[in-house]
């Protein structure tokens, strides 16, 4: 089992290579589009639509006129350009080296001979790991390449991070892991986790497209080739939905755990305050969304300060905060 567990460890650091070379592809990707000649006016003007409405019984009465506005912008719409050689390289080796990263994660759990989720290098290894796939997967829902740079930079710098200053040895588990429920919870976290992640990418993307449309800032031309910031939005909204559903059955089974292991469902432990913390800002996200119409940066910046609290629980509740659930393995 030990040599499973070093032919893990390689195929974590070959997973972080070809990661990097695939975000540097990104980058260049993104450095290539800003290069590029902006969209002519003529599009812009096609895509810009106004419909004027007179009342023709108010005209025939000498009444007023009533002019009726609606406009379409360009930003808008949805991303329709061609992917280029740099991205569709990089898109291919995201590809490669996912596929050594969850092989990295299995070899550890054979080697493990349990699920790869028992402590915080484990956690971050299988987390990482969902939300790479996450991203990979969604591509048959939406295009979102444009995101990158960002969650290849962020899997590659978090996977960087977990190996280098959270690995432990493989160790047999803690009575009160040994568990089903440690599959289940567990499981479904770092689900929410790889969707939150990816809604977090979105908004960022949603707050720099506001810069370019609204305030006029130069540069940042690659943007232009990106969907507009109210789509972002509106995407960044949908997965974040999403990661919400799978963070409240985290919420949930992790309460019947705790009554399997400790005889209580709710003990104001420091993991326990901070997984409802989470749920309490994204619950707020959504609703001050959908109900007090809460739009444009504000939502964005819920959305952000909601997984940063996520990496917040992860890494700081985890390291310096002492509690039933201390099972860094540190």
């Amino acid at each position: 089992m030990e040599n499973l567990a070093a032919l893990s460890l390689v195929a974590v650091y070959s997973a972080m290579g070809v990661y990097t070379i695939a975000f540097i592809f990104f980058t260049l990707d993104l450095a290539k589009r800003s290069a590029a000649k902006p969209a002519s006016t003529g599009a812009v003007s096609a895509a810009s639509t106004t419909t004027t409405a007179v009342s023709s019984a108010a005209a025939a009465s000498g009444g007023t006129a009533t002019a009726v506005r609606t406009e379409t912008s360009a930003t808008d719409a949805p991303r329709a350009t061609n992917a280029t050689v740099y991205e569709r390289m990089a898109f291919a080796l995201a590809i490669l080296g996912w596929v050594l990263h969850l092989g990295a994660t299995l070899l550890r759990g054979v080697a493990a001979e349990r699920v790869p989720w028992a402590n915080m290098f484990e956690f971050g290894l299988t987390a990482t790991a969902m939300g790479m796939g996450v991203f990979l997967l969604a591509q048959l829902w939406k295009d979102l390449r444009f995101l990158g740079a960002y969650i290849t930079g962020f899997t590659l710098l978090s996977l960087g991070i977990v190996t280098v200053n959270f690995y432990v040895d493989v160790v047999p588990l803690p009575p009160a892991l040994q568990s089903a429920w440690l599959v289940i919870h567990v499981l479904v976290a770092t689900l929410a986790t790889g969707f939150f992640a990816i809604g977090a990418g979105l908004s960022v993307m949603q707050l720099i497209r506001t810069q370019r449309e609204v305030r006029k800032v130069h540069g940042l031309r690659f943007m232009d080739t990106m969907p507009g910031s109210t789509v972002l939005e509106s995407l960044a909204y949908r997965v974040n939905v999403v990661g919400f559903v799978f963070w409240t059955f985290t919420l949930i089974a992790g309460a019947i755990w705790a009554e399997r292991a400790w005889g209580r469902y709710w003990g104001w432990d420091t993991k326990e305050v901070w997984t409802f913390i989470i749920w309490v800002l994204f619950a707020g996200y959504i609703h001050a969304r959908a109900t007090r119409g809460w739009r444009g940066d504000r939502s964005a910046w819920l959305a952000i300060i909601g997984f940063s609290a996520v990496i917040f629980n992860y890494t700081i509740v985890n390291l310096f905060f002492k509690g039933l659930h201390s099972y860094s393995g540190l």
